[in-house]
């Protein structure tokens, strides 16, 4: 089960600051609830995607849970939305779909993850502890969609080869050996094992990369590995 108290340096930090954004009332009161027992500070629950951007904006949370199913504004809009706000939270979709439109659709909408309403307690915990770091999560089997798309976009007839990264701004040999396994999708735990290294050194490694190419999550980062052929994916 995910626990969000104390963090894996052993430092104390506030609680995550989460939103839930879902037209179900029973559904939306129970995500709520386990969120907040495992240590979560839920600020905010809505149903409708309007009024979950007027109150995001209010409350500025870190991490928005998102249903794509609204009444008054489709969660892509929400995405999009929250995504252009003057303090973006990260988006994690929590959807009935499973189709390919939809996830790739939220992807592009800014969403940070896309994880099925058949998934466990303990799975959903999980995924939004990852989000709220800075991770791209997604259901089993979903994540090799969106890397796939990307990659199919990001084809070209000359495609760029490891040496295209120069075409940008300079990494470092460890900035670049991380934004691999970032690309690979990884987590930050599983990358500081390979490489021998601490799990905040490698949130360093990730942050400077953000910084040096302007980019603002590890979504993005992934859509640059791969369009610069840094993306090892078979």
């Amino acid at each position: 089960m995910a626990e969000v108290a104390g963090a894996a340096d052993g430092c104390e930090r506030p609680p995550v600051r989460v939103m839930v954004v879902d037209d179900h009332p029973m559904w939306r009161e129970a995500v709520a609830r386990d969120l907040t027992e495992a240590g979560y500070d839920v600020v905010a629950a809505t149903g409708e995607g309007r009024q979950a951007l007027r109150v995001a904006a209010a409350v500025r949370p870190g991490v928005v849970v998102l249903d794509l199913r609204l009444p008054d504004l489709p969660g892509v809009e929400v995405a999009r939305g929250l995504g252009a706000s003057a303090a973006p939270p990260r988006v994690l979709v929590l959807s009935a779909s499973a189709e390919e439109a939809d996830v790739l659709e939220a992807v592009k909408a800014g969403a940070s993850g896309y994880l099925v309403k058949s998934a466990s307690r303990e799975e959903f915990l999980d995924a939004v502890r990852r989000t709220a770091e800075g991770d791209a999560v997604f259901t089993p089997g979903l994540a090799g969609l969106v890397l796939g798309e990307y990659r199919r976009l990001a084809h070209r007839p000359a495609g760029p080869g490891p040496d295209a990264a120069q075409d940008g701004p300079r990494l470092t040999d460890r900035e670049t050996e991380v934004l691999r396994m970032v690309a690979k999708g990884l987590t930050y735990r599983q990358i500081a094992e390979r490489l021998v290294l601490s799990h905040r050194t490698v949130q360093n490694h990730v942050q400077n990369t953000l910084s040096k190419l302007q980019l603002h999550n590890r979504v993005e980062l992934v859509r640059y590995a791969i369009d610069k052929g840094l993306a090892e994916l078979d």
